[in-house]
């Protein structure tokens, strides 16, 4: 039998052979590499066994998977785009400036090429977002691409599940993929009359029956959706009850979701074959990326560049364009997100804006809905106040949405925290838009977001207990594995 010191033993050997495979093996963020071991220290038994879940990397053969060439089109695009770098140029002399310096980066890193000829709409309510995501998939004649984090087993999911089902029995290409850690209380046989009639549903990384496979710490936390390759559909909102202001703990869910309709739609849907081609290569899909007929009758021009980021990218795609936008800010920087945890580039850009004068405003929720990555948000967000940021806690609800807008010329909208998580670690999309009528929609949404939120400044965050100071601070050593 073996004793309670052996036991204690076998528990202490896994953790030091944990906590040398994360400082020797794995490369990750030093930050990311302190947390884990501080972990790994103090909590031997359940630091190992949260290692084990949420810690270990993906290895290079999952990469692999990965790791896409652009087809014949879309090489041809970016080729082209290259060639006539900067490919649009507003009028405005910093908008130019900024453009071309962003352009040029997705370009060459992101293979995101620029699309002018798109018409915009944004939705700031569930209901409103999805009413109309319905109908357009009710009017679908060739196909229908959706990607989400979470899609639930419940009333608004049930509602989504049975128009695709109508669609695919119509013979429409229906496709859903959906995030298996996201979308947990989702059973495979949700989706099984959507199969039976033709339509496709599958999770991405699927969680297996195997330990040593379980890689819970990477996950699609993209929210997409295409049809027929025109109109296109992404943003914060996922889909379930709570996402509709049905969730008796969060009441109104606060968000922001873009309507494309356009060139940019072929992006998203680019965006999605690739990842359905990784998730399941068995039964890969083709992606049209022909020029739409129509696009050029479109009224507005829009330019956007749909960028996705990854641990299977080299550089954090997403987090340069964060930057990018943070550092080109010269008169206003409104930015709204769920979870403000910066790493040291961002927080250094923030605080270099901020005291080049820049009215930086960043709005957090005023609930959790993850304690420890609450706290760490409001120990940054009093960092940044003490630095002259102003601090708003959105108190109508829980706002989810992922916005940065600047100087009411440029914006980015998508599924991107400003967190580690989200900059590092999780698969996202996000829309990085050069437009001022839609940057100003966007300034104007969160003012009015303002009278639904309250100003907490720096004494405000000086005058909270001792003991909630320390659970900020404590919370803040762990957020680079939040």
């Amino acid at each position: 039998m073996i004793s309670l010191g052996g036991i204690i033993g076998v528990i202490w050997t896994l953790n030091i052979i944990a906590a040398l495979f994360t400082v020797f093996r794995e490369k990750r963020d030093i930050a990311a590499t302190w947390a884990w071991l501080l972990v790994l220290s103090f909590l031997p038994l359940i630091g190992f066994i949260l290692y084990a879940f949420f810690g270990r990397q993906l290895s290079h053969r999952q990469l692999a998977k990965f790791t896409t060439t652009p087809d014949a089109t879309l090489t041809r695009v970016l080729t082209q785009q290259r060639q006539l770098h900067p490919a649009y140029s507003p009028t405005d002399t910093h908008t130019q400036a900024a453009v071309k310096h962003m352009l040029g980066m997705f370009l060459n890193t992101a293979n995101a090429p620029v699309t002018v000829h798109n018409s915009v709409q944004l939705f700031t309510s569930g209901r409103a977002l999805f009413d109309d995501i319905i109908a357009t998939a009710n009017q679908a004649q060739h196909s229908i691409y959706i990607e989400f984090y979470t899609f639930a087993a419940d009333a608004l999911g049930k509602e989504m599940r049975d128009v695709l089902i109508a669609r695919a029995k119509a013979g429409v290409a229906v496709y859903v993929l959906y995030d298996a850690w996201g979308s947990m209380g989702t059973r495979p046989e949700f989706f099984a009359e959507l199969r039976a009639a033709g339509g496709h549903a599958e999770p991405f990384l699927g969680i297996h029956s195997n330990l040593v496979d379980f890689r819970l710490n990477f996950r699609n936390h993209r929210k997409i959706v295409t049809i027929d390759g025109t109109t296109s559909y992404i943003g914060g909102f996922n889909i379930g009850d709570q996402y509709v202001d049905q969730s008796a703990k969060f009441g109104h869910w606060r968000d922001t979701h873009l309507r494309i309709l356009g060139e940019a739609s072929l992006s998203l849907q680019h965006r999605f074959v690739t990842d359905w081609n990784t998730t399941v290569p068995e039964t890969p899909l083709s992606a049209d990326l022909t020029p739409l007929a129509h696009a050029t009758t479109i009224g507005e021009e829009t330019a956007i560049q749909l960028v996705a980021s990854g641990p299977n990218t080299n550089l954090e795609q997403i987090k340069l364009g964060y930057l990018q936008l943070i550092n080109l800010a010269r008169q206003k920087l409104y930015i709204q997100t769920p979870y403000l945890i910066p790493d040291q580039s961002v927080l250094d850009a923030l605080r270099s804006a901020i005291r080049a004068g820049v009215d930086v405003r960043i709005m957090v929720p005023h609930m959790p809905d993850h304690a420890f990555v609450y706290r760490a948000t409001q120990y940054y967000a009093h960092l940044l106040a003490e630095e002259g940021a102003k601090i708003y806690f959105y108190q109508d609800g829980f706002i989810h949405a992922k916005t940065i807008t600047v100087d009411d010329a440029l914006a980015s909208v998508g599924s991107a925290n400003l967190d580690f998580r989200s900059l590092q670690l999780n698969f996202e999309a996000n829309a990085f838009i050069y437009n001022a009528d839609l940057a100003k929609q966007l300034a104007a949404i969160f003012e009015a977001d303002i009278a639904d939120s309250t100003l907490v400044t720096a004494a405000d965050f000086r005058q909270m207990s001792l003991w909630l100071r320390f659970k900020q601070a404590f919370s803040r050593l762990l957020s680079p594995i939040l």
